[in-house]
C-alpha cells in the first residue's frame, strides 16, 4: 500500500474547508500538512519543501480545488514520478493546474535545489521553476491524467483579482497571449457573474503597470504587493466582498455540468500535420478560437513512449480534440486509420524561407548537449527529428528533399478525399477564408492570429 501525503495549500480562499474535505475524502492521506496565510507564493514553497516527508507519493494541491472524484485507485497503480493534473477551470476551460502528483524522489531533488535568484521563471511561477529543475537533474519528465476536478469556481474577488493579474505577467509571450485572450474572449460578460469583471480589471491593472520591459524586481514587488492592491481596487469598484461559500453552489454546478456532459466521438479529430516553422503555432490557436481544443507539439514522456512503441491511440487525445506539428505530422495514415472521420491541416509556406527558419530554430536548439542524453524533451526531439527529418542537425540539402517528399506523400494520401484534407499558407497570409468552410464554420471578423517573433501582443480592448 502506497503512503500518501497531501499538501494542501491555502491563503484564505472562500472554498478551503470544502476542498480540504474532499480532498482527505477522496486521496485518503498518510498524513496532511498545511500551509496557511504564506504570500507571495515563492515563500510557500519554500516552507513546503522543508517539510520532512515520510511517504512514497506528495499531492500538491490549491485551496482553489475541488476534486470531485475517488483518486486512490490511480494514486496506488501510479508509478510515474511526476503528474500533473488536468482540471476544469471556470476561466480557463480543460487545463493542467492547481493539483501535482510527485514521487519522494522529486520531491527530495526539489528540496536541494537553489532556487535561481531575481530570475523571471521563478518569480513568476516558483513550484513549477524549482520542479522543472528537479526533473531535469533526474533525467525525468511529465505525465498528465485527467480529473474531476473545479478549479477557480466560488472564489473571492480578492482572490480572482490577484490571480489573473499574475495570470496576465505569465501570459507574456505571443503565444500565451494570444491564448490567453481566447479565454477572455469567451468570458461570459452578460451573465450576472462579476467573477469575469474582476478578472478583466485585473488584467487590465497588470497591463497598465507593469509594462513589458519591466525588471525582474519591479514583478517581483508588484506580485507581493497584490493583495493589497486587489483590495485597494475592488473597493474603488465598488465590489462587495462574497459571503462564506455555501456547498449549495456546488451542487448546482455538479448538477448544471451532468446536464451539459455530452459523450464526444473518439473518433473525430483535428491534426495539423505541417512541418515545424510553417505556421503551426499559429493554427493551434486559431483553432481554439474556434472552439476546437488542440495541442501544439505535446513532448510529454507519455506521448514518446507511445509513439515510440508504434501506440498511436495516444493517451492526450483522451484530453485533447487534436495535435498540431511533427509530433503527428509523420504519423497521418496511421492516426487516419485509428481515427476516421478526423480532419487533417497541411500548414506550408515558401521553401526557401522555411528554411532559413529552421536554420535559426535548430541552431538554438541542438540535439547534443552535455548531460541531457536521457533528458526526456531531448529525447522526444531526437526521436522527431530522425522520424521527419531523417537528420538531427541542419542540412540544407536532407532538409529540402523532406520538405517537398511530405508534401507530395500527404497530397497522394489524400488525393480522393478533399473534404479531410486542408492545405493552408498562413506565412503567406491564408487564415479564416480557408479554415472556416472546412469546418462548415461561418468566417471570422478578428484578426487571425500570427504566431512569429516580430508579431506585436494582441491585446484584448477591456
Amino acid at each position: 500500500m502506497k503512503k500518501v501525503d497531501i499538501v494542501f495549500r491555502t491563503v484564505g480562499e472562500r472554498t478551503s474547508k470544502i476542498a480540504l474535505e474532499l480532498a482527505i475524502k477522496n486521496i485518503q492521506p498518510n498524513q496532511v500538512h498545511i500551509i496557511e496565510n504564506i504570500k507571495p507564493f515563492s515563500k510557500a514553497v519554500q516552507e513546503m519543501l522543508r517539510i520532512e516527508y515520510d511517504c512514497d507519493f506528495v499531492v500538491f494541491m490549491d485551496a482553489d480545488c475541488l476534486i470531485m472524484e475517488d483518486m486512490v485507485p490511480f494514486l496506488q497503480s501510479n508509478t510515474q514520478p511526476y503528474i500533473d493534473c488536468y482540471v476544469l477551470d471556470k476561466f480557463r476551460g480543460k487545463i493542467h493546474c492547481g493539483v501535482h502528483i510527485t514521487r519522494l524522489d522529486v520531491v527530495q531533488a526539489m528540496q536541494r535545489i537553489e532556487a535561481p535568484k531575481d530570475e523571471r521563471k521563478h518569480i513568476l511561477r516558483p513550484e513549477s521553476r524549482v520542479r522543472n529543475l528537479a526533473l531535469k537533474q533526474l533525467n525525468l519528465g511529465i505525465n498528465f491524467a485527467q480529473f474531476h476536478i473545479y478549479h477557480d469556481f466560488f472564489q473571492f474577488y480578492r482572490d480572482i483579482f490577484c490571480k489573473y493579474a499574475l495570470r496576465e505577467l505569465r501570459s507574456r509571450n505571443s503565444y500565451r497571449q494570444a491564448k490567453f485572450n481566447i479565454n477572455i474572449e469567451d468570458w461570459d460578460m452578460e451573465a450576472e457573474d462579476e467573477d469575469f469583471y474582476v478578472a478583466k480589471a485585473a488584467v487590465l491593472h497588470a497591463r497598465k503597470s507593469i509594462k513589458e520591459n519591466a525588471s525582474s524586481q519591479e514583478v517581483a514587488n508588484y506580485i507581493e504587493a497584490l493583495p493589497n492592491i486587489a483590495i485597494a481596487e475592488l473597493s474603488q469598484m465598488n465590489v462587495t466582498e462574497k459571503a462564506a461559500f455555501p456547498c449549495q453552489e456546488l451542487d448546482a454546478l455538479e448538477a448544471e455540468r451532468q446536464v451539459k456532459k455530452t459523450p464526444k466521438s473518439k473518433k473525430m479529430k483535428v491534426f495539423g500535420i505541417g512541418l515545424s516553422r510553417t505556421g503551426t503555432k499559429s493554427l493551434t490557436v486559431a483553432l481554439n478560437m474556434l472552439g476546437i481544443h488542440v495541442i501544439h507539439y505535446p513532448n510529454d514522456e507519455t506521448t514518446l513512449k507511445e509513439l515510440r512503441a508504434g501506440n498511436y491511440d495516444l493517451s492526450i487525445l483522451n484530453d485533447w480534440e487534436g495535435i498540431a506539428d511533427i509530433t503527428v505530422a509523420p504519423f497521418y495514415a496511421q492516426l487516419d486509420k485509428m481515427f476516421p472521420d478526423s480532419k487533417f491541416i497541411l500548414t506550408v509556406r515558401d521553401k526557401e524561407s522555411w528554411l532559413r527558419s529552421i536554420k535559426r530554430k535548430w541552431d538554438k536548439k541542438p540535439v547534443f548537449e552535455e548531460d541531457t542524453d536521457k533528458d526526456p524533451q531531448m529525447q522526444i526531439r531526437r526521436f522527431l527529428r530522425s522520424a521527419v527529418y531523417g537528420t538531427y542537425t541542419y542540412n540544407e540539402e536532407r532538409l529540402s528533399y523532406v520538405y517537398d517528399l511530405h508534401y507530395k506523400n500527404v497530397m497522394e494520401y489524400f488525393k480522393d478525399r478533399p473534404e479531410s484534407l486542408l492545405v493552408i499558407n498562413i506565412c503567406a497570409g491564408e487564415n479564416w477564408e480557408k479554415l472556416c468552410p472546412f469546418f462548415n464554420l461561418p468566417l471570422r471578423d478578428e484578426q487571425f492570429p500570427v504566431m512569429n517573433r516580430k508579431s506585436v501582443l494582441s491585446k484584448i480592448q477591456l
